[in-house]
C-alpha cells in the first residue's frame, strides 16, 4: 500500500480555495544568508511604498491595455505569452451563467485570423502541445490564456502576439462551432464535477460565501444555460467584458524587450473599448457576525471532515507594512504547521489529516482555515484536537526556539530564490505580474525581497507573532462545515454540539513545550573509502566513479540551476524478494521507517536539527529496486550525504510512527469502498496485474498480520549491500569538489557483494479479450479505459515509434471524440514500455462520458485505430509530433530533473546514455509506413481489455 498516495488524495479532496498572497514557507528549513545584501536595498523606503522590479517594463496603450515585458533566459529560446482578462463568471447575468467559461472554449474554436480549429493546428505544427502547453482557465474574477512559444522561430514568435490579439478582441462565435462545443463543456462539467465533493460544495459554498454573488456564479455555470443560449447572448458577454481597459498582455522570455513592446503595440492598439462601457463592479463577500454551522452528507463521500474557517478582508501586499505582515503570516503558518505535524507522529494520531493555515480564500477574502479529517466515528476528538492546537497558539503564542526555526525556514526560501534569480523559470514571473494586474500585488523583485528579508526578519518579535495569532483566530465571521458519508448521518452531532466542541475545545490547554536537541547529526565522518576507477564521457559531459566497495556514481555537473543538486541511488531487488507472507510488512518498510528519523533522532528531532538546511532525503523500496532520492543546495550537500549514510547504516525503528500509520491506514481502508473512483482503480489494478495481490490495495486482514520487526529487518537487508548501488548526481558541482564527500559517506557504506537482482512476478495482464464493467456511483458518469498490451523488444528504435503512436492517437482521438462527437472533454492516450522486470508495453486509452455514449465512443475509438492500421498516420500529424518532440527535447536537455531521471534510467536499463544526442535526428524514422506498422503490431485486438465504470442503476456485466 502506498501511504503517501493515500494521504495526498485525502488532502486534495479538502481544498476549497487556493492561493495565498505570498508563497507559504515550505517545510524545509534554512541557513542564514551568506551574501550580505546591499544596505540601500534593505532599508524600507520612507513613504511605505514597495519598489517595482526594474527588470520588468510596464506600459499602457492609449486604449487602456496594460503590458508587462521581461527578458528572461530560462528556458532558452522560449517565451511565455499570457492574455489576462479581468472578466470571469462573477460578471455574468442570469442568462449568461457559464458563458465566461464557454467564451474561453470558443477562443480556440474560431477567431478572425484562425477559423474553426486552425489556431490549434497551427500551433501543434509549431511544436506546441494543446492542453500541456497551450491552455487557459476561467475563474470568478478573471480569464487567463497561456501561450508558450519558441523565440528561435521569428515567424511563430511574432504570430504569438497575433494569436493573443485574436483572443482579446476577434473571437467569431460561429453558431455551428458553438453547438459543437456545448457537448464538450457539458462533458468537462461531468468530468470535474458529478462527484461527492462537488455535490457537497454546492451545499456549503452558499454558507461559506455568505450567499453572496460568488456563491451563485460558479465558473462552470448552469447546464440549462449551456444547452440553450444563443450566439448573441455570448457575444454580448464578450463585447462587454473582453475590452482593452480590462486586459493585460504578459510577455516573459528570451527575446528583445523593445521588439516585444513594438509587437504588442502593433497587434493590440486597434482594439477598442465599447461605447458606453459597463462598470466593472468589484463584488465582495459580506462579513457575518458569530459562527455559522453547516452539516452535509453524501452517499459517495468516504471521509468525515470538519472545516473551521475564520474570514478576514483580503490583504493585498502592496506596501512595506503589508509586506512585513505577510512575512509574519508565513512564520505563523510554518510554526502552526510544525505543531500539527508532531501530532501525526503519535502512536494514536488524533486524526487522519489536519492542517491550519492563513491564506487567500474567495471574494476578496483571506481566511484562517483549519481542516481535519477524522478517523471513523471519532469526529469529536479530531475537531477538539485541532481547535485546541489553534487555541494553544492564540492563548500562549509561540516559543522563541520555534520562531527562530521559522525565520531560518523563511530565509532559506528567499535565499534559494535569490540564488536562482538568473535561472528562474519565466512562468514564475508571469504569475507575479498577473497578480499585480488583477489585484495590485506588489512586484518588488527578488533582489529587493532578499535584502529586505535579511535586514528585517530579525526585527519580527515573539510578542508581534503572538498578537498576530490572537488577531487571526477569532469567533467572528466564522463558518464551521462538517462533511460526512450519508450512512453516518444519524450519528453526526447537531449544529449546537459542534459549536460547543469548537467553543470549548481549548479551555484546558497548556503552553507548548518545544523539545529540541543540540546534538550534531553525526559526531564524526566515517572512515571512508576511495575511488578506484574514473571514466569520462565527453559526449554528454559525465564522469563515472567506482568506489572501493563496488558502488558506482555517475556525475553530471550542470549550470542549469545555481542552488540544486539532485541525487538518486538504487539497486535491484525491492519487494519482489519478499515472500508473499511478508510482503505487506516489506511494502510498509520504506515509507514508515523513512519517516521515523535516523539514529538517535526521532522524526521531530530530525526536522528541528535540520533547521538551517535546504535539503530533502528519502529512502524508498519499489517492487524491483530499493534506493534513496535526495536534493540539496550545494552548501548543504555534505548534510545530505550524512543522511544518506545514516539511512543505510542507522535506520530508526519507531514504534509510535509504525503504530500511528497502521491505525490511520486501517481507518482509511474502512471507507475506501464508498468512492466509485477508488473501487474502479482497484479493479483496474487487479486486471492489469494478473490479480496479484501485491499490486492491489491491502486488506484489513493482511494489515492485521504486519510486523514492525519484519519491516525493519527487510529494510535493513535491502540496504545492507552497497556494492550493487548506482548513484546519479546532477547539478551545480564539480566532480573534484564533491569527490571527498562521496568517498567519505558512500565509500564507507557496507558491501557484501551478494549480486542480487529482482524477481519477475509476472504482474501484467493475461493475454486475450477481457471486458470488466464496474457498477458504482449515483451520477450519470462513465469512465472508460481501453488497454492493449503484450511482450516488447525494448530499444531506441521501437521506443520512438511508440512515442509517435501515443501522440498521434492523442491528436486523432481529440479530434474525433471531443471535436467531432462532442461527447467527451479530455480523451487521452498513455503508452508505457519497460525493460524491467520484463520487456512489456501497455497502450491505455481513457475518457469519461455519459453512460449512453460509452458504446458510441468505444466504436469511434476503434474506428480511428482501424484507420491508422489501414493507411498509417497523416503526414501533418507526424509533423506535429516531430515538432513537439524536437522542441520538448531541446528544453529537457537543459533541465537537471530530466538528466537525473534519464541517466538513472539508462543505467538501470543498461542503455548507452549517449543515445539522447541522436534523439531529435532519429525522429526522421517516423513515417506513414512506420506508423501503420506500429499500429498493427501494438494495437492488437487479440490482447484487448475494456474496463468500464458505470453508475449503479445498470446491472453489471462481465465476460471473458
Amino acid at each position: 500500500m502506498n501511504f503517501n498516495r493515500i494521504f495526498s488524495v485525502a488532502a486534495i479532496t479538502l481544498v476549497i480555495a487556493s492561493g495565498s498572497t505570498f508563497a507559504q514557507v515550505k517545510k524545509k528549513p534554512a541557513t542564514s544568508l551568506k551574501t550580505k545584501p546591499a544596505a540601500a536595498a534593505a532599508k524600507p523606503p520612507s513613504n511605505n511604498t514597495l519598489p517595482i522590479d526594474r527588470d520588468v517594463l510596464i506600459g499602457k496603450l492609449p486604449n487602456g491595455l496594460t503590458y508587462y515585458i521581461r527578458h528572461n533566459e530560462q528556458p532558452k529560446n522560449r517565451a511565455e505569452l499570457y492574455l489576462v482578462n479581468k472578466a470571469g463568471s462573477i460578471l455574468e447575468t442570469d442568462a449568461q451563467q457559464g458563458l465566461a467559461h464557454f467564451t474561453e472554449h470558443m477562443a480556440f474554436n474560431g477567431t478572425r485570423d484562425y477559423p474553426k480549429n486552425d489556431l490549434v493546428n497551427y500551433l501543434q505544427k509549431s511544436g506546441i502541445r494543446f492542453g500541456a502547453d497551450l491552455n487557459a482557465y476561467t475563474s470568478f474574477d478573471e480569464t487567463v490564456y497561456q501561450l508558450p512559444v519558441p523565440t528561435d522561430s521569428a515567424t511563430v514568435f511574432k504570430k504569438g502576439f497575433n494569436i493573443l490579439a485574436n483572443w482579446a478582441g476577434y473571437v467569431t462565435f460561429d453558431p455551428v462551432e458553438i453547438d459543437k462545443e456545448r457537448g464538450v463543456v457539458l462533458e468537462e462539467e461531468r468530468l470535474r464535477g458529478r462527484n461527492a465533493q462537488e455535490r457537497l460544495s454546492q451545499q456549503t459554498l452558499p454558507v461559506l460565501l455568505s450567499n453572496s454573488r460568488y456563491a451563485s456564479r460558479l465558473p462552470i455555470g448552469k447546464e440549462s444555460v449551456i444547452k440553450g443560449f444563443d450566439a448573441p447572448t455570448i457575444k454580448a458577454f464578450y463585447a462587454d467584458w473582453y475590452r482593452p481597459d480590462l486586459q493585460a498582455v504578459v510577455a516573459v522570455g528570451d527575446f528583445d524587450v523593445k521588439e516585444v513592446e513594438g509587437l504588442i503595440k502593433a497587434n493590440f492598439s486597434a482594439l477598442k473599448n465599447p461605447v458606453g462601457e459597463k462598470l466593472r463592479v468589484q463584488y465582495t463577500v459580506p462579513p457575518t457576525p458569530g459562527t455559522a454551522v453547516k452539516i452535509v452528507t453524501d452517499k459517495e463521500f468516504p471521509y468525515t471532515l470538519a472545516q473551521i474557517v475564520v474570514k478576514h478582508p483580503q490583504a493585498v501586499v502592496n506596501s512595506i507594512t503589508s509586506y512585513i505582515q505577510s512575512m509574519r503570516i508565513n512564520l505563523f503558518n510554518y510554526m502552526l504547521g510544525e505543531r500539527l505535524t508532531e501530532l501525526l507522529q503519535k502512536p494514536e494520531p488524533p486524526f487522519l489529516y489536519g492542517k491550519s493555515t492563513y491564506a487567500g480564500l474567495l471574494g476578496k477574502q483571506d481566511a484562517f482555515s483549519s481542516i481535519v479529517v477524522a478517523k471513523p466515528g471519532d469526529l469529536e476528538n479530531a475537531v477538539k484536537t485541532i481547535v485546541a492546537e489553534t487555541e494553544r497558539a492564540r492563548k500562549f503564542g509561540f516559543t522563541i526556539t520555534e520562531l527562530e526555526r521559522a525565520k531560518q525556514a523563511a530565509l532559506v526560501q528567499v535565499t534559494n530564490s535569490y540564488n536562482e534569480r538568473d535561472k528562474t523559470n519565466s512562468t514564475n514571473f508571469v504569475r507575479e505580474y498577473q497578480a499585480n494586474f488583477l489585484i495590485g500585488e506588489a512586484i518588488p523583485g527578488i533582489i529587493f525581497e532578499y535584502a529586505f528579508y535579511a535586514s528585517n526578519i530579525s526585527e519580527i518579535s515573539l510578542p508581534q507573532m503572538n498578537a498576530l495569532a490572537a488577531k487571526l483566530i477569532t469567533d467572528q465571521n466564522r463558518v464551521v462545515i462538517v462533511e460526512a458519508p450519508e450512512k453516518d448521518k444519524d450519528k453526526l452531532p447537531t449544529e449546537k454540539t459542534i459549536l460547543d466542541w469548537v467553543n470549548n475545545a481549548g479551555k484546558n490547554v497548556t503552553a507548548y513545550v518545544d523539545n529540541v536537541t543540540s546534538k550534531p547529526l553525526m559526531e564524526k565522518a566515517p572512515e571512508g573509502g576511495k575511488v578506484v576507477s574514473e571514466t569520462v564521457d565527453t559526449a554528454i559531459a559525465t564522469t563515472t566513479y567506482v568506489l572501493n566497495n563496488g558502488l558506482k556514481v555517475i556525475l553530471k555537473p550542470t549550470q542549469f540551476k545555481n542552488d540544486q543538486i539532485l541525487i538518486n541511488g538504487n539497486s535491484f531487488g525491492g519487494t519482489s524478494l519478499a515472500s508473499d507472507a511478508d510482503f505487506t510488512s516489506a511494502n510498509l518498510a520504506a515509507p514508515i521507517i523513512g519517516n521515523s528519523g535516523v539514529g538517535d533522532f526521532n522524526q521531530g528531532q530530525l526536522d528541528k536539527t535540520l533547521a538551517g538546511k535546504s535539503l530533502h532525503v528519502q529512502p524508498y523500496i519499489s517492487d524491483i529496486s530499493q534506493g534513496i532520492t535526495a536534493n540539496a543546495s550545494p552548501r548543504d550537500f555534505e548534510t545530505a550525504m550524512q543522511l544518506i549514510y545514516l539511512y543505510f547504516t542507522q535506520p530508526r525503528k519507531d514504534k509510535d510512527i509504525w503504530q500511528g500509520n497502521i491505525n490511520q491506514t486501517r481507518s482509511i481502508l474502512a471507507t475506501r469502498g464508498v468512492d466509485p473512483g477508488s473501487v474502479f482503480q482497484d479493479t483496474i489494478a487487479a486486471v492489469l496485474n494478473n490479480h496479484n495481490f501485491r499490486a492491489m490495495v491491502t486488506t484489513p486482514e493482511r494489515l492485521n498480520a504486519v510486523s514492525l520487526d519484519k519491516a525493519y529487518s527487510f529494510y535493513k537487508d535491502r540496504f545492507a549491500d552497497a556494492s550493487a548501488f548506482t548513484f546519479t548526481l546532477v547539478g551545480n558541482f564539480t566532480p573534484e569538489d564533491i569527490k571527498p564527500y562521496l568517498e567519505a559517506y558512500l565509500g564507507s557504506l557496507p558491501s557484501t557483494n551478494k549480486k542480487e537482482t529482482y524477481k519477475d512476478l509476472r504482474m501484467y495482464p493475461t493475454p486475450g479479450l477481457i471486458t470488466k464493467v464496474v457498477n458504482k456511483g449515483i451520477d450519470d458518469k462513465a469512465t472508460v479505459q481501453l488497454v492493449f498490451s503484450g511482450a516488447y523488444d525494448f530499444n531506441e528504435a521501437n521506443n520512438i515509434q511508440l512515442d509517435a503512436l501515443e501522440e498521434i492517437l492523442n491528436i486523432k482521438l481529440t479530434e474525433r471524440l471531443r471535436e467531432q462527437e462532442s461527447s467527451t472533454y479530455a480523451p487521452g492516450v498513455r503508452i508505457n514500455y519497460v525493460k524491467i522486470p520484463s520487456n512489456r508495453y501497455t497502450v491505455t486509452i481513457y475518457f469519461s462520458c455519459a453512460e449512453a455514449n460509452v458504446d458510441k465512443l468505444i466504436t469511434a475509438t476503434l474506428d480511428e485505430i482501424t484507420k491508422l492500421k489501414t493507411t498509417g498516420a497523416l503526414p501533418a500529424d507526424i509533423g506535429k509530433f516531430v515538432a513537439e518532440e524536437a522542441r520538448s527535447t531541446q528544453s529537457q536537455l537543459k533541465e537537471n530533473v530530466f538528466w537525473a531521471g534519464y541517466l538513472a534510467g539508462a543505467a538501470q536499463n543498461q542503455q548507452d546514455p549517449d543515445n539522447i544526442l541522436y534523439h531529435v535526428k532519429n525522429l526522421e524514422q517516423i513515417t506513414v509506413a512506420s506508423t501503420k506498422a506500429t499500429a498493427n503490431k501494438y494495437l492488437d485486438m487479440n490482447n484487448f481489455i475494456k474496463l468500464i465504470l458505470l453508475p449503479e442503476k445498470k446491472a453489471a456485466a462481465e465476460t471473458k
